[in-house]
């Protein structure tokens, strides 16, 4: 099967559904999938609520779906309900040449408030809540919490299930991220900074090899860029993503203890500067996964000590001695 991509998703309106719409879904996939196999796809353009429609206009809509699902994908042979996660539907859906895992989000009036596309995750993980390991926090000195916390405003990767509750990190002084010539990734305080094991665990997957982006360039092909990620003792898996070429230090299959050099702050993948995300999921591979939420053990937030803590956007961080 195709690697399936990472689709539109807008997920800031979830709420517990009532008895009545239950079947308020199986009509919205129906309607989906007979409008997508008949390729009128301003058809589904019209099943969105006011949000969807302004954050993905008509003709994003039509070129979304000719190009990136009906052109790597082909029709949708059959949709099948998996489960409810976060209020919303998931259909198991068998297109002609792949599988693929579709979210659906209704808001009261029916309209379609939430869609995503995603690879299938694998039928009977545990759903992680939070972490049961205690971490410290994967970095000496202070950084910036950029992105992290649980909801939307302070942290936009809840919209996204695989990686929701992530952090993005970056070293700030005098509050700006870099000095000198912002085109350089040398400029920025995060770059090259070393990313240490947060706790016990063995290195189950490296992607290295990953070239560092010119600041405010991306690289959506390689999403996590360079990347490891870490098994702990209680079967949770820590990603760390956008480290920097040629930096890891660590191979898969390697044990390693809390604080150890495991790479250094990179440019790599789907990033615009230097920083670090860290996100705990329930799977080894990101797109399989749902992401849980990750405490720290013993660290000081604005200068306060904390135990057991989850830190959120604005926040600024160390391990406390």
């Amino acid at each position: 099967m195709k690697k399936i991509f990472c689709a539109f998703v807008l997920l800031n309106h979830f709420f517990v559904l009532s008895q009545g719409q239950q079947g308020s879904y199986t009509y919205a996939a129906s309607q989906f999938m007979a409008l997508y196999n008949g390729s009128d796809y301003g058809g589904i353009f019209n099943l969105f609520d006011g949000d969807m429609k302004k954050a993905l206009p008509r003709q994003k809509t039509i070129d979304f779906f000719t190009k990136e699902v009906k052109g790597k994908m082909g029709d949708i042979v059959e949709m099948r309900f998996l489960e409810l996660r976060r209020g919303a539907h998931i259909f198991r859906t068998d297109f002609q040449r792949a599988t693929a895992d579709i979210l659906i989000a209704l808001n009261s009036q029916n309209e379609i408030s939430g869609f995503y596309i995603s690879a299938p995750k694998p039928l009977g993980l545990l759903i992680l809540e939070r972490n049961s390991t205690a971490m410290a926090l994967p970095f000496n000195d202070q950084w910036f919490v950029f992105w992290g916390g649980t909801t939307p405003e302070q942290n936009y990767h809840i919209s996204e299930v695989s990686q929701q509750y992530a952090y993005d990190l970056l070293i700030l002084e005098d509050g700006v991220s870099f000095q000198g010539n912002p085109n350089l990734n040398e400029s920025y305080f995060a770059f090259g900074k070393e990313i240490i094991a947060p706790c016990d665990g063995r290195v189950v997957k490296v992607i290295s090899g990953v070239k560092d982006n010119i600041p405010g360039e991306t690289n959506p092909a390689q999403l996590t860029g360079n990347t490891i990620v870490l098994e702990t003792l209680n079967n949770e898996f820590i990603l760390f993503a956008h480290l920097m070429e040629n930096s890891i230090v660590v191979e898969e299959g390697q044990d390693v203890v809390q604080g150890a050099v495991l790479g250094q702050c990179g440019n790599s993948g789907n990033s615009t500067e230097p920083h670090l995300h860290i996100s705990l999921q329930n799977a080894i591979e990101m797109e399989q996964s749902t992401g849980a939420r990750l405490y720290f053990q013993r660290i000081l937030v604005n200068g306060d000590q904390k135990e057991d803590h989850m830190p959120v956007k604005g926040d600024l961080v160390r391990n406390a001695n």
